[in-house]
């Protein structure tokens, strides 16, 4: 079995969640999140604690066991603490600004570039060179942060560009005559 699925999903006071055939409901303070339910998974509920057990002894319902464990667990976290991700901008003039599901992006382009948010995803920006990006959906907070990070990604021989808080970029040495 897989080593986490193993792992059972301790469900914090004020969360609950709902297990019907098809779908899996989170319901916290941050939302309710939904996900379809797998048929190679078994999905035990007792005492404030979730388990998942494969199906069957393939090789597909042990490593999706593993998985759905882990998606539950994102979701349970997500409707508690939520989850960011945080971008800088690196480059002269390069700005951010939030107007409420609005993002305005001055990245070195002749015009500017507004990004709207999807519903249950917000955007701030403490400071005009940093973004912030905060949602109960780990994996849509992920995919709105790759796609602002799409529209200027950082080229590697200045820096310049949008990227990760996290992220190192390598610089590539100029040519030489």
């Amino acid at each position: 079995m897989s080593r986490v699925g193993k792992m059972p999903v301790i469900v914090p006071a004020g969360v609950d969640v709902s297990i019907k055939e098809d779908q899996i409901s989170v319901k916290g303070t941050g939302g309710t999140l939904l996900l379809a339910q797998n048929a190679l998974v078994k999905i035990a509920s007792d005492a404030g604690k979730l388990s998942f057990a494969p199906a069957n002894d393939s090789r597909e319902a042990n490593a999706m066991s593993g998985t759905m464990r882990q998606l539950v667990n994102n979701m349970v976290v997500g409707v508690t603490k939520g989850f960011e991700k945080k971008l800088s901008l690196v480059g002269v003039g390069f700005k951010a600004q939030a107007q409420g599901a609005k993002l305005n992006l001055s990245v070195g382009f002749s015009h500017p570039v507004n990004k709207d948010m999807p519903a249950g995803i917000t955007v701030a920006t403490p400071v005009p060179t940093e973004i912030v990006i905060k949602g109960a959906d780990r994996q849509r907070v992920g995919q709105v942060a790759a796609e602002i990070r799409a529209i200027r990604p950082p080229e590697p021989y200045k820096g310049k560009g949008i990227r990760y808080a996290d992220e190192k970029i390598t610089i590539k040495e100029t040519k030489k005559k």
